[in-house]
């Protein structure tokens, strides 16, 4: 049996998700009310852990508040949730059998965030860091999908990388005026790429070249994420593979944009969003 949760922590995290205003919601949207609620716990955690990560403060501070959700993930796990998203979130946990494992790695992405600002990781730090802050989601959205055959996990976290890989390119100016750059240190040096601050090395002459790399690599991802689904079929899968086309089509708009003006930040209308879902929802098949 798995624990009720109140109407009121419901609302609340629907309300978190709704504000976000991220593309999740439309994908979430279609699942049946179980998964549903199970993604929507999921995601307001991860908007909320996010939210401390960028917001203003001293580090000390955000990483306390990191630890105590650590605090908090132990407690939920031992079925004496304190908060409106881990009182949601533990049904989730109790019948799709959530990993921990990944909601720790999830809180130390963030920690890395906290504790850096991040500014050109190399390549295998980025995978690192990508591997804690997306493939975490994905791998719990796995679950909750109910898929766990390592096809789709293959999947799963070629999905992540790519769509990681497009925030990044899609937030360069944004990530830089916190003092981050995502761009990995081996792509800023192959293309002579420096500068003394992260809005230094973005208005770089050279910057379209590493950025061109990098979305070669994201779309090495998505590919590889489409050969993965292949092998594995679509069932229970819409919604991750409509944020793969909203995110694809991201990329393809910035790509169509190039990268001499990074200004302003490219997004999807709500309704961009709403016939991506649509479209896929007559296309895919469960």
């Amino acid at each position: 049996m798995t624990s009720a949760v109140s109407e009121d922590d419901k609302r609340q995290v629907r309300a978190i998700v709704r504000k976000s205003g991220s593309s999740f919601y439309w994908a979430m949207r279609l699942l049946p009310r179980k998964r549903r609620e199970a993604m929507f716990a999921l995601y307001a955690l991860a908007r909320e852990l996010d939210d401390i990560a960028d917001e203003p403060g001293e580090p000390t501070a955000k990483l306390s508040k990191l630890e105590a959700w650590k605090k908090e993930i132990d407690a939920l796990y031992a079925g004496i949730p304190n908060s409106p998203i881990s009182r949601a979130l533990l049904p989730a946990i109790q019948y799709f059998k959530l990993d921990k494992r990944e909601f720790l790695e999830l809180i130390a992405g963030m920690e890395t965030d906290v504790k850096g600002p991040v500014i050109a990781p190399s390549e295998e730090d980025l995978h690192l860091y990508c591997r804690r802050v997306a493939g975490t989601i994905g791998l719990l959205s796995l679950a909750i999908f109910g898929r766990d055959e390592e096809e789709a996990k293959t999947f799963s976290l070629a999905l992540a990388d790519a769509l990681q890989l497009t925030n990044i390119l899609r937030d360069l100016t944004e990530d830089a005026a916190m003092g981050r750059l995502y761009l990995p240190k081996e792509l800023l040096k192959r293309h002579g790429v420096s500068g003394a601050t992260p809005e230094a090395i973005i208005r770089h002459e050279n910057l379209h070249r590493v950025c061109e790399e990098l979305v070669g690599q994201a779309e090495e991802h998505f590919r590889d994420a489409r050969e993965a689904l292949k092998k594995v079929g679509a069932e229970h899968l819409r919604p991750a593979i409509i944020m793969m086309a909203v995110y694809h089509e991201i990329l393809q708009r910035l790509k169509r944009r190039g990268w001499r003006q990074l200004t302003p930040k490219l997004s999807l209308s709500g309704s961009a969003k709403a016939w991506i879902a649509f479209r896929h929802l007559l296309t895919v098949q469960p």
